[in-house]
């Protein structure tokens, strides 16, 4: 078995992917095909993975690492699953410039990554790298599953489903963390164990539909009460997705610092107590960024450990698709999937988030019906935007994108229609300008 990481240089996230694989017992022989486009980083990830290999497989995977365009295809040829890890642009030129020329207009962003005028414009500067991806995939491995983990998730995935031939799922560790993580808030810990839950919605804001103790106990009930009470009592780092809880009745998977700007309520011109009161950290992903930079180097020396690098399988869902599709043993995953009718009353073209079964026919959605009507409507406020983005990037058009930006519920609720087009255009020339086109 082959497997291809595209963006090799996440140099943590490829070894969690790889090293998952590793310890499955149909893969131990497999071949690793690293790829990405600079040097250092690449190089980085190499060590570390034959070192991986060496203390956790006994050596028996293949290494291999590809440079550039150039080698592109002869990373990919014969793959049998692809994972892609890509940032185009990292932080350095593209996420200054999504933050900082928003912030001309007055429009503040915290995340930038899934939607948002930043999630945007990442989807456009991606998807025409994804192009070429395609191509090559099509071309040398067109039986190969692409497994897409880069944001915008349902931008990028959609796209690739919608208008290429690749096989493609999106896979986001937020539905794996959700229940964990929302029991563990509420000092219901205990009730983890045995629990059942259903989550489904789209990536970033599936919602969490159903969830029962070991004895079928509905749980939401005594959530709804503690995360109301939580929020009026004190100042946590999980205000928005609480709110959520009290006005909307549910929960859903991804964080509220993301949550806070894929809506109306919470960043809005001249009100700076909505920020104070649901404790939202504009600026967020830069900052994470610039400290990551600034750790990099103790964490590459601890993770190299003087070559002797261990692995704990992680949650991540890529070692166990290629599992369940090579031994045929079926698994259950949350997936990024065009919907087709899997959730009711969505979009048929939308990117939805739902259970799937994985096994050796692929990946298989499973039919949810209808949300209830007001998380169908907060999903719908996303996805048409989404869904204009994605035929911005097919088409060329930039009326396509600027009405992909006018929809897009905190970008309208700043900026008027003429400053949205004038953003559109300074963002535009900012990144071409930068080496990284949009069309």
């Amino acid at each position: 078995m082959k497997v291809t990481f595209m963006g090799a240089g996440s140099t943590i996230f490829s070894k969690n992917v790889l090293g998952d694989t590793m310890l499955c017992d149909p893969f131990h022989d497999m071949e690793i095909a690293l790829y990405d486009i600079d040097n250092a980083r690449l190089e980085e990830s190499y060590l570390l993975i034959c070192a991986m290999n060496k203390s956790i497989n006994q050596g028996r995977a293949t290494v291999k690492k590809y440079l550039g365009v150039e080698q592109r295809k002869d990373a990919l040829r014969g793959a049998d699953f692809v994972v892609d890890a890509i940032q185009v642009g990292l932080y350095d030129p593209c996420t200054i410039i999504d933050f900082e020329i928003p912030k001309k207009y007055g429009l503040r962003q915290t995340i930038a990554d899934t939607l948002g005028i930043g999630g945007i414009f990442r989807a456009m500067r991606t998807i025409h790298v994804l192009k070429d991806f395609a191509r090559d995939i099509e071309e040398v491995c067109p039986d190969a599953w692409f497994l897409n983990y880069t944001n915008p998730m349902a931008m990028l995935s959609g796209y690739m489903q919608r208008y290429t031939g690749v096989k493609t799922v999106g896979l986001c560790h937020s539905v794996q963390v959700c229940v964990p993580n929302l029991l563990k808030q509420l000092d219901m810990e205990d009730k983890l164990e045995g629990s059942c839950h259903k989550i489904a919605g789209i990536n970033h804001m599936a919602w969490l539909l159903e969830i029962t103790d070991k004895d079928g106990n509905d749980l939401y009930p005594e959530i709804r009460r503690r995360a109301k009470e939580k929020n009026a009592s004190e100042k946590h780092g999980d205000m928005v997705r609480f709110d959520y809880i009290d006005k909307l009745g549910y929960y859903c998977t991804e964080s509220s610092e993301h949550n806070a700007e894929y809506n109306s309520f919470y960043i809005k011109p001249n009100r700076p107590d909505l920020i104070e009161k649901f404790n939202i950290p504009l600026d967020e992903y830069p900052r994470r960024c610039i400290d990551q930079i600034a750790k990099w180097q103790k964490q590459k020396e601890e993770l190299m450990a003087g070559g002797n690098v261990q692995h704990t399988r992680s949650r991540e869902y890529a070692s166990h698709i290629m599992e369940a599709i090579v031994t045929d043993v079926p698994y259950k995953i949350g997936g990024n999937v065009i919907n087709h009718g899997m959730i009711s009353n969505l979009p048929d073209l939308a990117c939805v988030e739902v259970p799937c079964i994985v096994d050796r026919n692929g990946i298989t959605p499973t039919y949810v019906g209808d949300l209830p009507l007001q998380l169908a409507a907060m999903n719908a406020s996303n996805i048409y935007p989404q869904m204009l983005t994605i035929e911005a990037a097919h088409t060329g058009s930039r009326e396509t994108l600027y009405q992909a930006a006018m929809m897009d519920p905190h970008t309208a609720a700043e900026l008027s229609t003429d400053e949205i087009v004038s953003l559109c255009n300074d963002l535009i020339e900012a990144h071409t300008n930068a080496g990284y086109p949009i069309f």
